[in-house]
């Protein structure tokens, strides 16, 4: 960590850097409590998240994506398309390869843990903070969306 005694600016920065570091790993591990993940890994998460949001791909370009090795991948996506999260289909372009996606059931199954954290954040909000607090999360919030579009 870069330490900054002769300015306070920087100094003020890299306090509130680390604060918010440790505060977002906190309300993530909170999250997680709440969406209740059964028996999936981080990892098979990270893979499932992955295919949600960037849409179908191999098992070596998952592989690649998550820095593991094509047969430590393989592992993951047996277990998830054994739990039906995950389906293969050939690859029209090469037929030795297999093109995995997500299934419905998967789907469904994420919308009741978003659901599950939304639920918990709201009722957290409404009976622990005043409206002019939670007034003041939205301004922080806004903030927030301005750092991770940098």
């Amino acid at each position: 960590m870069n330490e900054h005694p002769d300015d306070p600016d920087a100094a003020r920065a890299a306090a509130l850097a680390g604060a918010l570091r440790d505060l977002i790993g906190v309300l993530k591990r909170r999250f997680r409590e709440q969406s209740q993940l059964g028996d999936l890994t981080m990892s098979q998460v990270s893979v499932l998240s992955r295919l949600e949001r960037e849409g179908p791909a191999t098992v070596t370009s998952l592989a690649k994506a998550e820095g593991m090795r094509p047969q430590s991948m393989s592992a993951n996506v047996a277990a998830l398309e054994a739990a039906g999260f995950v389906s293969g289909a050939p690859d029209p372009k090469d037929g030795r390869q297999t093109i995995l996606s997500v299934t419905p059931a998967f789907t469904e199954w994420i919308k009741a843990r978003r659901a599950a954290r939304q639920d918990w954040l709201m009722q957290a909000l409404q009976s622990h903070f005043t409206p002019a607090e939670q007034d003041e999360l939205a301004r922080a919030v806004l903030l927030l969306k301005r750092l991770t579009d940098l």
